[in-house]
């Protein structure tokens, strides 16, 4: 390159320092003398140009620095190595400190004689007041978590080893630091977890899911167990690059023992509740029972006095059928309730039901109690289950007159009513008694299943709430108005039906002959069941034979020509369903009809075959012999 050249790179390159203000560029003699000074160096140290240059180079450098000759060792470097670069305090002209990185350099001419250096300086107080404040945020953040007692805080590599142990995990854990680092984690866990890979599932998790949560059980050093709450986050880099996790982890054994011990002592309270509802359930139930009971048996024993005097006994022995179809009804919307069971909607006469039952409630509630009817001339039918809406009334009416132990009037009414002009027409049923009435705290409880205001034993206390669902299953509703000392009227709501039917109600005559003579297998283990049900199929014009138990019918099966068996369910050693079974593996087309009191049938064959509920009418029981033999 030719001098001229030499001269303007020269030129240029001076331009260049010249504008550089970031940076401190200047150059030094060989004994460390200031020979040039560009604008960064001014801004940067403070000093003008005439002010520093001629002077050593050491008057940046702090005391300390000075005292340890570094100035002088740091040029010896340049020279030997070819480049002295560290990191240091340096002062500035007004006695200020900040932070730099200096470059220093030897300078050579063209015959490679040294004939002085260059020197770099840049200012990175910013940069290292940022480092010595996350320094210090780090430190900080170190003596916390290792201060944290309650709280496992530690580190995991992306493998799953432990590289950080605070206190708090040695707490609970029993191990030390030099103990546990490098282990791998899943030695914290069960060995059942561990053979159903719930370590390696966990750190799957947090990685793919960013967290991982969960509870369970851990164990400790020394082998003991304690429940366990862990969350396990993983740490990325910039990049996003996978450099570990953080685990942490809390010893929750003493809630979770306190939540088992009130786990145990609610489950007690919920036990004692059940046991107190099904007392009162039962000794309620007996109560209902005693009521219908002492129909039953005053109609027969009225009706033997008529016989013995050869007078009618027609009246009070329908009484005692009407009285025997109540309890059996009690018992199958008991089952219905408890299995909610849909109730079978039909059209039906309220004021027929009430006139047939007036003189059964009235022989119920006995003579000191009046009862009267209150209905319109016409009353159209309404949609509901007429068994239910008779239990109903029953209900309702042996409530009046618990209500009214000293006597009083029960007043049975009808009418209808529009709710809302224009509204659709309905049909309240009214039970209205004189007797003590409620206050607001009893009227608001009392269609509470199991409330009752009777003493022990004397009611169920399902009464009103069954009224409120059956009138709800109805499509209407049920309330209730009273007034302490003025007595209380509950009203049932009904919807009206939509094709009115008239249910025919006669005396219960002996049933038809069939016309189809069929050999039939009666089973029952009830032997008055079994007597009646043989004498009854017997005037049917059937051949009959009776079997006390499964094993009895089976073995009469394998020696006469059956055309149909009628089993009962409930037997002792070989259940109906049982019997229907080995039966039909005997005779797989013998045609089977299972009579049960159970409100379902349980899965299996039985529950598809053809059904009688207990008890059954004459009427019924012809009917399911023609629906599968006629």
């Amino acid at each position: 390159m030719t001098k001229n050249g030499l001269s303007s790179s020269g030129a240029q390159a001076e331009l260049l320092i010249k504008s550089i203000k970031d940076y401190a560029i200047y150059m030094l003699d060989c004994d460390g003398i200031v020979r040039s000074w560009n604008p960064g160096a001014e801004r940067l140290k403070g000093y003008k140009t005439e002010e520093i240059i001629g002077r050593h180079f050491s008057t940046f450098y702090t005391e300390e620095d000075r005292s340890r000759n570094l100035p002088d060792r740091a040029l010896q470097t340049a020279r030997e190595d070819g480049q002295f670069e560290a990191e240091g305090w340096r002062v500035r002209k007004d006695g200020s400190r900040f932070w730099a990185n200096a470059v220093i350099e030897p300078i050579l001419d063209e015959d490679g004689r040294h004939i002085g250096f260059a020197k770099s300086t840049r200012d990175l107080s910013e940069r290292r007041a940022a480092e010595l404040a996350l320094r210090e945020s780090e430190e900080r953040f170190r003596l916390l978590v290792q201060g944290v007692t309650d709280y496992a805080i530690y580190m995991l590599d992306p493998e799953g080893r432990v590289s950080s142990w605070n206190a708090g995990a040695e707490r609970f854990k029993g191990y030390k630091s030099d103990e546990i680092i490098g282990q791998h984690f899943s030695r914290f866990y069960t060995s059942s977890d561990l053979e159903a890979g719930i370590p390696t599932s966990a750190l799957e998790i947090a990685k793919t899911e960013g967290r991982f949560e969960a509870e369970g059980w851990r164990v400790r050093k020394d082998g003991s167990r304690f429940w366990a709450s862990v969350v396990i986050d993983p740490i990325r880099s910039d990049d996003g690059e996978l450099k570990g996790f953080t685990k942490i982890t809390r010893d929750l054994t003493e809630r979770k023992m306190a939540q088992e011990e009130l786990d145990v002592s609610r489950e007690q309270f919920f036990q004692s509740q059940k046991m107190e509802a099904i007392g009162q359930l039962t000794g309620g139930v007996a109560h209902d029972f005693n009521n219908i009971l002492a129909a039953i048996l005053s109609s027969i024993r009225l009706a033997r006095r008529r016989i013995d005097k050869g007078e009618d006994a027609n009246d009070f022995l329908t009484n005692a059928a009407h009285a025997a179809e109540r309890g059996a009804t009690l018992t199958q919307r008991m089952l219905a309730f408890a299995r909610k069971q849909e109730l079978k909607l039909e059209a039906v006469d309220l004021k027929a039901s009430v006139t047939d039952m007036t003189d059964l409630l009235q022989r119920t509630i006995g003579p000191n109690i009046a009862i009267q009817r209150d209905f319109p001339r016409h009353l159209p039918h309404v949609t509901a289950d007429s068994a239910q809406i008779e239990l109903a009334i029953m209900n309702l009416v042996v409530n009046a007159r618990d209500a009214m132990p000293n006597g009083g009037d029960i007043i049975i009414s009808a009418s209808e009513f529009e709710p809302e002009e224009g509204g659709e027409t309905l049909v309240k049923l009214s039970v209205k008694d004189t007797g003590e009435g409620m206050d607001a705290d009893t009227q608001a409880r009392a269609m509470d299943p199991f409330f009752t205001t009777k003493g022990v034993g004397k009611g169920t206390g399902l009464g009103l709430s069954m009224v409120r669902g059956m009138a709800e299953q109805c499509g209407g509703h049920f309330s209730l108005e009273s007034t302490p000392g003025e007595g209380t009227t509950a009203n049932i709501v009904l919807r009206i039906a939509q094709e009115e039917q008239s249910a025919a109600r006669g005396e219960t005559v002996a049933p038809e002959p069939s016309t189809n003579s069929l050999t039939i297998l009666a089973v029952d283990d009830d032997g008055i069941i079994l007597l009646n049900t043989a004498t009854i199929l017997e005037e049917m014009g059937h051949k009959v034979f009776e079997a006390s138990s499964g094993a009895a019918a089976l073995e009469i099966l394998g020696r006469e020509k059956v055309d149909l068996m009628i089993t009962d369910y409930a037997m002792p050693r070989m259940t109906g369903a049982d019997l229907a079974v080995k039966a039909r593996e005997q005779l797989p087309d013998l045609k089977i009809i299972v009579a049960s009191g159970y409100a379902e049938m349980p899965d299996g064959l039985a529950r598809n075959l053809p059904r009688l509920s207990k008890p059954y009418s004459d009427e019924e029981l012809a009917s399911a012999i023609d629906a599968l033999c006629g």
